[in-house]
């Protein structure tokens, strides 16, 4: 592989007009085309194979009144008065009524009607409207809540005020705002610091952001074939961001370093491609992978996240591999570093750290494990849920309606469950459904019956329940399951098979296969883990103790995260708006993303190691000169990535907030704790049986040359002058 990507950097250097123009035609043409074709981003959930799913489609087909969304119409009378004085009445119902000419609206539920039970408040103050809306209501949604909130003005008139709420009022889409900038800004000065120049700072920014820009554009250009919600550009957007930062540096990090040792600038450039490049190509494929097996959730919103984000990875490894070497050609000399002194002064640090580290092995691998081991207790608590309109900003009125109805009227209420039964011909579709309901109703964890309906055939029951807790809570989800599990006996009493669904039972049964998918997905990336790393370092110890290390870090950024937003600690600082379960698929991509970016710095900094011991066969030697060549390149890599994540905390929205701390934590502890404290020690510890490999096993494994090898055979054979290892 270092064969071909030397050649690939000589020619992207020699034809560096040719590629700048290639990749700047390719982000205006994917810009245009997003532009003009994209159809912007869907907030549909689809889950196929559950049984939530399977109801829904079933309403959608036979009872398609009650198959779209729901909004909730909070009206508060005025203090020290009644939401049942005929004033407030009259307003709330002449509300309702204009809200059901609205375009859109399929029905209201008029919380006054001698039929609906539970809708007023028991203090009085309180009176609770639902509006159903259409199937297709996501396509006008902005102009929906408009109409809405406009025909409530009689109760506001009437001196009542009013909050609107459920899944038409959802959660905030997640959107870019400058607090995400000053990851770009920190990342910026990391550069310079490493480097000591800015023209050089400069470059890994420009790659990446044009890279960014190429994935962004694509991705919304697959808009109208694909459904991408808000959450999967933001994500790209950030991952995109970190690695491709990252990758330029390591990149442009060699070719310094070259140069300062006297190499020809277009012969630097093809041998940092080639070299460090490798380990670009390789550290990328273990991200794409990682994202890519996100699919093994079996969630289409989950697999077109990875999908697109692996994307963003992609155009990142291309843009280094070949947009980078030409803009170092149109660079030439004046990357020359400044600095001439040797690599004892440049690396004196990482050497007295590392002395440090090795000094006592054995206690630096004990306190490291015990300390990572203590930061992950609190994810024993971790709990996972969708986000609901809890989490939404305190002033909202999807929150303050939320917290309204939840103060007056019970947890339960902003977690209503449908139950759907089929009804058997040749009954009175009313009478068994008043049997049914009354039946439903009496299931232990369920507050009562909000409202029951027939569809227009008599063949379609839909009985609406108010759970006595919170839709995040295990009670809740144990209640689904309790009246999933009483199909059979009401099968035998009343003839009828019935299914639940609505958006709390979905965002159940998401978590439910979220959390079944974890073990799997962890196999598959631990497992990939020890094959690749194998592959790369030929060694046993080494992949093992790399996967270990993830484990460690994975341990503790659950850890971390559980203490924020289950535990509550620091979470008024992070602006965490409520504390409680995270995002549902938090867990399982935090494991995907940060098993490639550990996998990038366990490469980045052993294949240094490495390469010195295939050089010197010494190995406490290539321990000493491999880490002071990768620790700087790893410590300001992870310092970028650290600050990219962070930026996305303080203002992220509630479903990008616990992803991006997890992040944060995970890639701290991963490069500065695992791999710049444990992983020196445990090699230490090994000696030269670090590298050691079965002959067996050395035969059938691929061969990946990520070191170079290779290619130093060759330059070794064509150039022995200029020749020397680097």
């Amino acid at each position: 592989m270092s064969t071909l990507l030397y050649a690939l950097g000589r020619r992207a250097y020699r034809g560096r007009r040719l590629v700048l123009g290639l990749w700047v035609l390719a982000l205006i043409a994917l810009a245009v085309g997003a532009a003009t074709l994209g159809t912007g981003t869907k907030e549909e959930f689809r889950i196929p194979g559950t049984a939530s799913q399977e109801a829904l489609d079933d309403l959608s087909d036979r009872f398609p009144e009650l198959s779209g969304g729901q909004a909730q119409l909070v009206a508060v009378a005025p203090e020290g008065s009644s939401v049942a004085t005929p004033q407030m009445q009259q307003a709330v119902q002449t509300s309702l009524a204009a809200i059901a000419q609205v375009d859109g609206v399929t029905a209201v539920i008029d919380p006054y009607n001698e039929q609906v039970t539970g809708a007023i408040s028991a203090d009085g103050q309180v009176a609770l409207g639902t509006v159903q809306v259409s199937a297709d209501w996501r396509e006008n949604a902005e102009a929906l809540r408009e109409d809405i909130e406009a025909a409530a003005q009689p109760i506001e008139a009437a001196g009542g005020t009013v909050e609107f709420g459920g899944e038409v009022f959802a959660v905030a889409l997640p959107e870019v705002t400058p607090t995400e900038a000053l990851g770009v800004v920190v990342a910026l000065v990391v550069l310079i610091v490493t480097f000591g120049s800015i023209l050089a700072a400069g470059l890994p920014l420009l790659t990446a952001l044009l890279g960014v820009g190429v994935a962004m554009a694509a991705i919304f250009l697959a808009t109208p074939v694909v459904d991408v919600s808000s959450t999967v550009p933001l994500l790209a957007l950030m991952i995109g961001l970190a690695v491709g930062i990252d990758y330029a540096l390591l990149i442009v990090s060699r070719h310094r370093d070259q140069l300062r040792e006297g190499l020809e600038p277009e012969e630097s450039a093809a041998r940092a491609v080639a070299r460090a490049g490798s380990a670009v190509v390789f550290a990328g494929l273990t991200v794409i992978i990682a994202l890519v097996g996100l699919a093994v959730a079996d969630i289409p919103f989950l697999t077109v996240m990875g999908v697109a984000a692996a994307g963003a990875v992609l155009v990142a490894v291309l843009v280094a591999i070949t947009l980078l070497p030409a803009l170092l050609g149109f660079l030439g000399a004046r990357l020359v570093p400044a600095d001439k002194g040797g690599a004892q002064d440049r690396h004196r640090f990482a050497n007295a750290w590392l002395r440090t580290v090795i000094r006592r092995p054995v206690v630096t691998v004990l306190l490291v494990v015990v300390g990572l081991g203590l930061l992950a207790v609190p994810a024993k608590d971790l709990r996972l849920a969708l986000p609901d309109n809890g989490t939404a900003a305190t002033e909202t009125t999807q929150r303050q309606a939320f917290d309204l109805v939840a103060e007056h009227f019970g947890p339960g209420a902003n977690a209503p469950l449908l139950v759907t039964a089929d009804l058997p011909a040749g009954t009175d579709p009313q009478q068994l459904l008043g049997r049914l309901a009354q039946d439903l109703g009496g299931t232990p964890g369920v507050l009562g019956v909000s409202s029951a309906a027939v569809n227009a055939d008599g063949d379609l029951a839909v009985v609406a329940l108010v759970p006595a807790s919170s839709a995040a809570s295990q009670e809740t989800s144990d209640l689904v399951k309790a009246i999933r599990d009483r199909d059979a006996e009401l099968e035998q009493k009343y003839g009828v098979q019935i299914g639940v669904t609505g958006q709390t039972a979905m965002a159940i049964d998401v978590s439910d296969r979220l959390a079944d998918a974890l073990v799997p997905f962890g196999i598959l990336v631990v497992g990939l883990s020890l094959v690749l790393l194998g592959a790369v370092f030929r060694s046993v110890a080494v992949p093992i103790k790399a996967a270990l290390g993830y484990l460690l870090s994975v341990g503790a950024s659950f850890g971390v995260v559980a203490a924020v937003f289950e535990w509550g600690w620091l979470a008024e600082a992070f602006g965490v708006q409520r504390v409680g379960p995270v995002i549902s698929f938090m867990p399982i991509l935090l494991m995907g993303v940060l098993f490639g970016l550990a996998m990038d710095y366990e490469v980045f900094l052993v294949a240094r190691i490495r390469e010195e011991f295939v050089r010197t066969g010494d190995a406490r030697k290539a321990l000493h000169l491999g880490y002071a060549g990768g620790s700087r390149v790893v410590t300001a890599a992870a310092l970028i990535m650290v600050s990219v994540f962070a930026a996305f905390v303080p203002e992220g929205d509630s479903q990008i907030k616990p992803i991006a701390l997890a992040l944060a934590v995970g890639v701290f502890v991963d490069a500065f704790v695992v791999r710049m404290i444990l992983v020196p020690a445990v090699l230490a510890l090994l000696g030269r049986a670090a590298w050691w490999i079965p002959g067996w096993l050395d035969r059938i494994l691929p061969k990946l040359d990520v070191e170079g090898e290779g290619l130093q055979k060759r330059l070794e054979q064509t150039e022995p002058k200029q020749a020397s290892p680097v």
